[in-house]
């Protein structure tokens, strides 16, 4: 969280009028006075200066060569696939300030304490600050060298802020999450329409649109939208092949906490997030996960701003393991080593599911995902869709979210044809893949259920067919009759949630139809009919469940002292050991700055110090991740840490961890490094 300091907040005076020979060096970490045009591998320096790479991944380079040459760019990366480097590179390129526009305070936080922690000047006004403190970030826009400047999109509707704008020196506007200024968008926002008057009142300065998510209507109503002059489009490929992919079918309340509890026991004090259809589901699965000892915490939408602001924070400081949440929370977040995503319900589009899922994995190490899917959301969501103002198109997307949740070829397959993108091979990580499935004759099964239905004349949905096809008691059934019914209790040798399953596969199949119209009645379909009447036999996918074996012991309430979640992947030769004295020596700087650890040092970062064991400083700003600005400011903390483990006076432990370097003696002075020993 920003915090208001008398120093961030302070003016900065008018700048000395600039001589020649002012310009800084692109190699050095401090700032730019005037930076230099792109050109000769000054984006690669940059990148590495900053952020420790040696190269850009994808189609970054292309999109940061588009917007050097000033034009309008956009530009579709899947979420974790850096998007933010992209306008961040050429911005520091360019003399001025970037203008950023994005949807969440959350996501201009994070990102603004991101490039402090990298050395880059950066400022963001948001709802909480006073009108001075806002003039005075504006000034500092105005006369100092600040490179960028993060708002919301209503912000450009105050006077303060037109009048102040003015006046500032725009190199590039970068608009973040793009697709929330198109109606086709899964996230649209309103007060992103009014971002045509900066092309008005900039019309030379490029315009960049980036988002993680928007098919081709969407991406021909951004560029509209924000009038981009002939922009150059680019899309990078949507395959997360670190990310894993798995659906549950049919499950039951009762059976997707004790499988969300294994999930989660797999996934020992690894953070992840679960996102639910409603503010109270979140509630209630927050509630049983605490009652099992796990440390978690609530946001929706419902919450108080303050409230919202603490869970957030909770989970990006790894005070709390899991998030639940709707799918208000998690545009914007970009914590590094969320292991895990569940969805607890399905989502309304696969827009919506590919960008949750998205929070996972944002490091690229591996990173599952897990999917619940009922007929009850289907039907729930079906109905939001049926009376949105946007029936057709709210419908077809949710459709394809229904093909995906019930298909049976390789899930990753599916998600990148939506996209566009074509893959000519199964994923090898995903559920289908894992376990292809087996068929069986089901025609009795389908033609009891379907039975059922024609008998109550198709005035019943799901839950009141699965009621009589059990022999419930139920006294409404009762009232009505149905338990006269031939088919009455002519399924109970199957359980419910085997039955949500069949049912959910005879919808797939077309075998009936829900009434939305009619209080989501079941319909039998031609299809059904010729079933029903023997004329075509039916193939259903054999069920295969887990068993829940319950834990010999409940689990023990942890502990309150904070626990540092460990990533799951060990590298070739990585000392455990180290990795975890460096993971402690992060946190304890995490908490001296009051910013969260992956900031300091990515997970995976860590995990390439330990593995690689660099013995100098330079060695160490050599690792991927690790900028100019880092090396200087962290590395003799954590290069401490090397030479404290090979400058102790026990031999074994030395040679354990760096065989190649002689024996040291018994004397206090190490014979490899020539100084005297850390103790």
């Amino acid at each position: 969280m920003l915090k208001s300091t008398s120093f961030f907040y302070r003016p900065l005076p008018r700048p000395l009028p600039r001589r020649e020979g002012d310009r800084d060096s692109p190699t050095k970490y401090k700032h730019f006075k005037t930076p230099l045009p792109m050109g000769e591998g000054l984006g690669v320096r940059l990148l590495k200066q900053y952020w420790g790479y040696d190269t850009f991944r994808g189609i970054q380079e292309d999109i940061i060569n588009s917007i050097t040459e000033g034009r309008d760019t956009l530009g579709l990366m899947p979420t974790g696939g850096g998007k933010s480097i992209t306008f961040q590179v050429p911005a520091l390129a360019k003399e001025g300030l970037c203008l950023v526009i994005t949807p969440l305070i959350a996501l201009m936080k994070d990102q603004v304490q991101n490039l402090k922690k990298r050395g880059i000047k950066a400022l963001a006004i948001y709802s909480g600050m006073s009108r001075q403190e806002i003039i005075v970030t504006l000034e500092n826009c105005i006369f100092g060298n600040f490179k960028f400047l993060y708002i919301s999109p209503e912000r450009l509707d105050t006077e303060i802020f037109r009048t102040k704008l003015q006046k500032m020196k725009i190199s590039m506007i970068t608009v973040d999450e793009s697709h929330c200024i198109s109606q086709w968008g899964h996230d649209f926002r309103p007060e992103y329409t009014q971002l045509k008057v900066l092309r008005n009142q900039f019309p030379k300065v490029p315009i960049v649109a980036l988002t993680a998510t928007a098919d081709k209507i969407t991406r021909k109503d951004i560029a509209q939208q924000l009038a981009l002059k002939d922009p150059k489009i680019f899309i990078s490929s949507f395959d997360r092949p670190n990310l894993s992919l798995e659906v549950k079918r049919g499950y039951q309340q009762k059976d997707k906490a004790r499988t969300i509890l294994e999930f989660i026991e797999k996934h020992k004090n690894e953070c992840g997030i679960i996102y639910c259809m409603s503010r109270s589901k979140t509630e209630s699965v927050a509630a049983m996960l605490m009652k099992q000892g796990i440390r978690a915490t609530v946001y929706h939408a419902g919450l108080s701003s303050d409230m919202r602001d603490k869970a957030q924070n909770d989970f990006i400081n790894d005070r709390v393991q899991v998030v639940c949440a709707t799918i208000a929370f998690g545009m914007g977040i970009d914590k590094s080593n969320v292991r895990w995503v569940i969805h607890y319900n399905l989502p309304k589009s696969i827009e919506s599911f590919y960008q949750e899922i998205g929070r996972a994995g944002r490091d690229g190490m591996e990173s599952d995902t897990l999917l619940f899917y009922s007929l009850g959301d289907l039907v729930m969501l079906s109905k939001f869709a049926t009376e949105s103002s946007q029936q057709e198109i709210n419908l077809e997307k949710l459709h394809r979210m229904q093909q995906y949740a019930e298909s049976d070829i390789c899930r990753r397959r599916i998600l990148l044809n939506y996209f566009g993108e074509t893959m000519d091979h199964d994923c090898g990580n995903c559920d289908v893949c894992r376990n292809p499935p087996e068929r069986f004759d089901g025609t009795i099964i389908v033609q009891k259920a379907l039975s059922a239905i024609a008998r109550t004349n198709q005035q019943i949905g799901t839950h009141m067919l699965i009621d009589i096809l059990k022999g419930s008691a139920n006294q409404e059934l009762i009232d009505k009759g149905y338990d006269k019914l031939k088919t009455y209790a002519a399924g109970r040798d199957i359980p419910a949630r085997d039955w949500q399953d069949y049912l959910l596969q005879m919808l797939n199949l077309g075998y009936f139809e829900i009434a939305y119209n009619e209080n989501n009645h079941l319909k039998i379909t031609e299809s059904g009919q010729k079933v029903l009447f023997g004329k075509e036999p039916a193939m259903l996918v054999v069920i295969k469940r887990e068993e829940f074996i319950p834990a010999k012991e409940k689990r023990k309430k942890k502990a309150k002292e904070e626990v540092l979640f460990p990533t799951p992947v060990t590298f070739g030769n990585e000392n455990k050991d180290l990795f975890e004295e460096l993971r402690v020596l992060r946190k304890k700087l995490a908490d001296q700055q009051a910013i969260p650890a992956y900031i300091v040092l990515s997970d995976k970062t860590l995990h390439l110090i330990a593995t690689q064991q660099p013995t100098t400083i330079e060695a160490f700003g050599n690792i991927n991740g690790i900028g100019e600005y880092k090396k200087e400011k962290y590395g003799k903390r954590f290069y401490r840490v090397d030479k404290k483990r090979y400058c102790r006076n026990e031999n074994t432990f030395f040679k354990s961890y760096f065989p190649h370097i002689p024996t040291i003696g018994t004397d206090k002075f190490c014979s490899y490094c020539k100084s005297t020993m850390i103790v």
